[in-house]
């Protein structure tokens, strides 16, 4: 895995066990474009070289600040974020919608699988951390992850995007 920038340099994108290309791509272009750190930890549902990764990040992906972990407990080790510092962003999240925090400059924002979610291990004691994007219609389930991790991104920022 590749060196680890700085701790607590700016906010950071973590992405648990993504499975979509795509979906990754575009969270690595929102990142470039507001200079955030891209977080992976591993199991990925692709290889970072597919063509989609790199369709979906455009010619930005190689600007992309990227680190991988091979696990959450890796990271934890690694990073050790304040648990004040750590945002969960899960449908059901108890801790709250989005709009309720007030985001730390070094916040992490953890984001989990497209299909899952986050696994137990992120989850576990950490319920007032795990907040929620409000949905009003009761036929959406769900929003695409990179969808959801740009609005969360760009909230997350407000403060600091003036």
């Amino acid at each position: 895995m590749p060196d680890s920038p700085e701790p607590g340099a700016g906010m950071k994108v973590v992405l648990v066990h993504p499975e979509i290309p795509g979906n990754t791509g575009s969270i690595g272009r929102t990142c470039v474009a507001l200079d955030l750190e891209l977080i992976l930890i591993h199991p990925l549902g692709f290889d970072l070289s597919e063509k989609s990764v790199r369709r979906a990040g455009l010619d930005y992906w190689k600007h992309v600040r990227l680190t991988e972990y091979d696990t959450w407990a890796a990271f934890m080790a690694d990073r050790a974020p304040p648990e004040d510092a750590l945002f969960l962003f899960e449908n059901g999240g108890t801790g709250g919608t989005v709009y309720d925090p007030q985001y730390p400059p070094d916040a992490y924002l953890v984001f989990g699988k497209e299909t899952k979610g986050l696994p137990e291990e992120v989850l576990q004691g950490r319920a007032a951390r795990t907040f929620r994007l409000p949905m009003r219609s009761p036929h959406i389930r769900s929003l695409n992850l990179s969808n959801a991790a740009t609005a969360v991104i760009y909230q997350a920022m407000r403060a600091y995007l003036r």
